[in-house]
């Protein structure tokens, strides 16, 4: 299998992010004293501001739906886009703080997530992971930890600790040499492992792929894991409907626990091919669920 490196580091790892904790702070207590209905409203004007004022995103954001919606985009296109993404950035206050019964959920594909002894749930940028989380908690007593780079893990932890102190999401960060070994463990406890496979900080293997119709570059690394470990992968993604409504969906990804015929590098190639096709699905099926605000169809580093 041809792997290639990614020019992504570029783009978005090395992109500051805009916020501060206290600011979050302050959100998350104006949001659980006052209501989501009453601090929803905030939503517009800060969403106006972002796409005034933020030319690259705005920029990536029209790439994008042009690919997704097949046509011209116009400016309440881009306003939808980035107002799905700050109502997610929103319920994800009143989901950490368990808040569930402010939402409307349709699940689907449930059944996939019933394995004894451990799965990977590997989603993208694309939607709710926190509604996900939500759901498998409260309906199937699914038990997640996370799995991510370690500079994003500081920040996820940091951004919890704001939101809800006691917040329980467990997380293991990418490039400690015992991540294998935690990863293992969790797993042989009946944990489901996520992880988002559609970005990459740089200097990892990436296997080209088409998505909307367009050549993108996409990790090998997750499904490699997977396949070291011998464990089933499910795709994971939270749609976000408008209002409080979400659409979760598990699809079977890969399962690695039986023989691969082909090899496994063969079985990760063909996980890979799979994923970039439930990415397209999903990105035509919900457009402005797509939260990747950077040239995600960038050549690749030679």
């Amino acid at each position: 299998m041809t792997a290639h490196p990614t020019l992504e580091k570029t783009s978005w790892a090395a992109t500051p992010e805009r916020g501060s904790l206290p600011m979050l702070r302050i959100m998350t207590w104006c949001s659980l004293k006052f209501g989501r209905k009453a601090t929803r409203c905030a939503l517009y004007p800060i969403t106006a501001y972002f796409l005034l004022f933020s030319p690259g995103s705005r920029r990536a954001s029209r790439a994008y739906l042009e690919r997704a919606l097949g046509r011209k985009v116009r400016w309440r296109d881009l306003y939808r886009h980035f107002f799905s993404f700050a109502s997610t950035i929103h319920d994800r206050i009143y989901l950490i703080n368990r808040r569930h019964d402010l939402f409307d959920f349709e699940i689907h594909g449930e059944h996939l997530l019933k394995k004894d002894n451990g799965l990977f749930l590997i989603g993208a940028h694309l939607g709710s992971f926190e509604a996900i989380s939500a759901v498998g908690k409260k309906n199937a007593g699914l038990r997640v930890a996370m799995l991510m780079h370690e500079a994003n893990a500081h920040k996820i932890n940091a951004v919890l600790s704001a939101i809800n102190p006691q917040s329980d999401q467990e997380i293991i960060g990418l490039g400690n040499l015992d991540a294998m070994l935690k990863v293992e463990a969790k797993l042989d406890k009946g944990y489901a492992v996520g992880m988002l496979a559609d970005r990459t900080p740089g200097n990892e293997a990436c296997r080209p792929v088409k998505i909307l119709n367009e050549t993108a570059h996409l990790p090998t690394g997750p499904f490699r894991m997977a396949a070291l470990l011998k464990r089933p992968v499910v795709f994971m993604t939270g749609l976000y409907l408008g209002g409080n409504r979400y659409a979760i969906h598990f699809d079977h990804l890969a399962d690695f626990s039986v023989a691969m015929p082909g090899g496994r590098d063969q079985a990760i190639q063909d996980a890979v091919s799979r994923y970039a096709g439930l990415l397209d699905q999903y990105c035509r099926k919900a457009p402005y669920n797509w939260f990747n605000f950077f040239d995600f169809w960038q050549p690749e580093n030679e």
